[in-house]
């Protein structure tokens, strides 16, 4: 019954409804999931006395960890939207199938990634910009958190197949209770049990493990999904695999895009920061300010990730109209999140840095690049509709390419180019620069695609009559 219900209200239930009790939990999730790594860095920033190098060398293990998290994300949200594709056309066997696939393949990733980090997390950490002062803190903190890369994997890439049959609840309670443990365990194992930054990441991996363990209990045994793990589908099909990279490359992309980034704009401001001390301050505040991006991304990713059930469900079912509205409602919710955000950035950047750590140098410094580098972001509220709806309707091209061109095609060269001119604050500001070109030239493209996907939806298949829905 619960399936059935479900596969009728995605086919028919009021849209504005029904993309709100799909987005509220998900958004409660991605905020909830902000939690990980936004708690480690506030109790790591206020360790005494070496809050600020500890902090530092936390950011440079950044780009590692958005390297497993972008594996589990090709994986989860380019098999998710497939998965709601095949239950659209009512092929629940092929669904099924794309599922188990998919599992296989998140841990065979995972365990590769973590011989492959564990190993050689030193000379990757000293290429991407650790010194003597950090290297210590983030080699501690990177030995511990990739062990636990399996579970990532799992309770990230897994959930997306909760959320792609609308069970964004139980998704929710798979983030809420990773972060709750870790919340509790951080101050234990930091201060109490006094692991330093090492018992940071300790706590991670174990509510990680708490989370990948919920995941799996329902994925194999609740009744109340309409396509569960089974053994028999839990092998690997190369076609399957290249139809899941082809979608999920998009996402894959921007993650891995956010890594390199990273890495660049990290080793840039120890270009034009001057002496070590003050270009520790600028990659100091860039941890920050990452750790206030992925605050401001995560309801924006729990609206299109609860439109895109219904975007993929109505494509599979050629209902043009319903997928129009759908994309319209997520932008309204999605343009009114970013906007409110960006809002509370602007006004307020010094409360939010001194979050983070108590040294007056770099809460002072974290505010004012705080207002450079999110000047423009309420646009990306736009953006993230239109860029994960491309993935949602199974364009792996146009998911492809709007998944480098933010980052890779537009910001990259400006934070080569504007330095020349406006010195080490050039760097900030490549990233707003970067945001308005990036929603000007895909509301273009994507304008243009849905008039082609109406076209294609209203027109007679060979040997029937048009279809009424306009």
């Amino acid at each position: 019954m619960a399936q059935t219900d479900m596969s009728r209200q995605l086919a028919q239930a009021p849209v504005p409804r029904l993309l709100l009790r799909l987005s509220l939990p998900a958004i409660a999730a991605q905020l909830v999931n902000a939690l990980y790594s936004i708690v480690d860095r506030v109790f790591i920033g206020n360790m005494p006395g070496v809050g600020a190098d500890a902090l530092t060398g936390l950011g440079f293990t950044m780009p590692v960890i958005m390297i497993i998290s972008a594996f589990s994300m090709l994986i989860g949200m380019g098999g998710s939207p497939l998965l709601s594709i095949r239950l659209g056309e009512g092929d629940k066997a092929a669904a099924a199938r794309l599922q188990g696939c998919s599992f296989t393949l998140l841990l065979a990733i995972g365990t590769v990634l973590t011989g492959l980090f564990w190993f050689l997390r030193v000379p990757i950490l000293t290429l991407f910009g650790a010194e003597a002062n950090t290297l210590p803190y983030a080699a501690d903190y990177l030995g511990v958190y990739v062990l636990g890369s399996v579970f990532v994997m799992i309770s990230l890439g897994m959930n997306a197949f909760l959320n792609a049959q609308g069970r964004t609840g139980v998704g929710t309670v798979t983030v809420v209770l990773g972060a709750a443990v870790n919340l509790i365990l951080d101050p234990i194992f930091i201060y109490v049990l006094d692991l330093g930054i090492a018992g940071a990441a300790l706590a991670t991996l174990i509510s990680q493990a708490l989370s990948a363990l919920w995941v799996l209990w329902f994925l194999f045994f609740s009744k109340r999904l309409m396509v569960r793990l089974r053994p028999a589908d839990l092998h690997v099909s190369w076609t399957t695999t290249a139809e899941i990279c082809k979608l999920g490359v998009s996402t894959f992309i921007f993650e891995i895009n956010e890594s390199v980034v990273q890495i660049v704009i990290n080793l840039l401001l120890r270009r034009w920061g001057g002496s070590t001390a003050v270009s520790d301050l600028y990659i100091g505040s860039m941890t920050i300010i990452n750790s206030l991006l992925a605050v401001f991304f995560m309801p924006l990713k729990g609206i299109v990730r609860g439109a895109q059930p219904i975007i993929g469900y109505c494509c599979g079912a050629r209902d043009y109209p319903r997928l129009r509205e759908t994309v319209r409602w997520a932008r309204v919710f999605s343009i009114t999140c970013a906007t409110l955000m960006w809002a509370c950035f602007e006004l307020f950047p010094g409360p939010l840095c001194a979050i983070f750590n108590d040294d007056p140098a770099l809460t002072d410094l974290s505010a004012r690049l705080t207002r450079l580098f999110f000047c423009t972001i309420f646009l990306l509220g736009l953006q993230m509709v239109n860029q994960h709806s491309f993935i949602a309707m199974g364009n792996a091209k146009l998911s492809f390419f709007f998944g480098i061109l933010r980052k890779i095609l537009l910001l990259l060269p400006l934070a080569f180019l504007l330095p020349l001119f406006l010195g080490v604050d050039g760097v900030i500001l490549a990233e707003p620069v970067a945001n308005v070109f990036t929603v000007i030239i895909t509301q273009i493209v994507f304008t243009r695609y849905l008039e082609q996907l109406r076209r294609e939806f209203t027109a007679p298949h060979p040997g029937e009559t048009a279809s009424p829905r306009t």
